[in-house]
């Protein structure tokens, strides 16, 4: 068996993408918990540090509590790799590069026997070395907690992720991981598993009701996993269509649309002036600015005032003007012939 690099497992365990979904990391509210479970301290881990003997019922509970949150880790295959890592001291002997606490899912003493075994096998020319044990095969006790059927019933009638932490009464994170989570129990694809499968799975499995109303999402599925930030929304887009995954904020959920009204009047009595070619003139509205409503404010109050003190006027009759006021031509009349009496001879 070729030793793996102690470097180089860490460095794949830290840069996959779900690394931050891990249970033993701590929790945003309280740093002293998990995020796997709030009930169960990050030391869970770790080896004893307290003074004095850590009693057997307690170290088991301890034990079997970070365990548990370790079977449904999304990376558990990557920690149990580094996990049984060894380096090679000055005398050449190999040591395990983590030798306490529990990681990958393994106790201290399962890794320790594990390097051991291997040992014994190079030692007596063995062909087959011990090898660390596969993923144990998940089941679905873990998913009946009341955490993920939480999220699940809350999943199933929301879609924005906001709105399903609220109602599964957990943070936005803590509600990622555990759909992370129930995703690789029902044995669903990550990247490309959508919400209605992983909702259908848990139907099929009885984590949810027959009866549970599904809200549906569309013609474009929501997906069943987180992004890796956690905060974004992913779309995974049907077979037929070419468009890729589309991104939506948080808080703003893609409503759908309804029918589009045709381009044309609004009004019956336009169509006419539509027909003819003449469009309707725009109307504009005057612009009341602040100094003019306020000077409308002050008449209207002052107008009893006014209407009281001031004595009727009685309207002066209007003068009578000419229809013209240019004179009159005369009129025109035909010259008299002149009479020219001549004397008598």
């Amino acid at each position: 068996m070729s030793r793996i690099d102690a470097i180089a497992a860490r460095q794949r365990l830290v840069d996959d993408r779900y690394y931050y979904l891990r249970g033993c990391a701590p929790d945003e509210e309280d740093p002293r918990m998990s995020a796997g479970d709030p009930d169960v301290p990050v030391d869970a881990w770790g080896p004893y540090t307290d003074d004095g003997a850590e009693a057997q019922r307690d170290r088991l509970a301890r034990e079997k509590a970070a365990l548990a949150i370790c079977g449904r880790c999304p990376v558990l295959a990557l920690c149990r790799v580094y996990a049984n890592t060894t380096t090679v001291d000055e005398t050449g002997v190999e040591h395990l590069v983590e030798p306490e606490g529990i990681l990958g899912g393994e106790l201290a003493l399962t890794r320790h026997r594990a390097l051991i075994a291997r040992r014994h096998a190079a030692t007596v020319g063995e062909t087959t070395a011990a090898t660390p044990a596969s993923v144990p095969a998940r089941t679905l006790d873990d998913a009946r907690t009341p955490q993920k059927r939480a999220v699940l019933a809350a999943l199933a009638r929301e879609t924005d992720p906001d709105a399903v932490a609220y109602r599964a009464g957990m943070d936005l994170r803590t509600a990622n991981w555990h759909r992370s989570a129930l995703v690789g129990m029902l044995g669903l694809d990550r990247e490309h598993a959508t919400r209605d499968q992983l909702l259908a799975a848990a139907v099929e499995t009885g984590l949810l009701p027959r009866s549970t109303r599904i809200r549906p999402d569309g013609p474009m599925p929501y997906a069943a996993a987180p992004t890796v930030d956690g905060v974004r929304q992913r779309r995974i887009a049907p077979p037929t269509r070419t468009v890729g995954p589309q991104l939506l904020l948080p808080g703003m959920e893609d409503m759908p649309r309804g029918p589009r009204r045709l381009a044309g009047p609004t009004h019956p009595h336009l169509a006419h002036r539509v027909a003819t070619g003449r469009a309707p003139a725009a109307v504009v509205k005057p612009r009341r600015t602040l100094r003019t409503r306020i000077r409308a404010a002050v008449e209207q109050l002052l107008l009893p005032f006014t209407a009281a003190t001031t004595p009727a006027l009685v309207p002066e009759p209007a003068p009578a003007y000419p229809r013209s006021i240019r004179a009159p031509r005369p009129r025109r009349t035909a010259p008299t012939p002149s009479t020219v009496l001549e004397p008598a001879a």
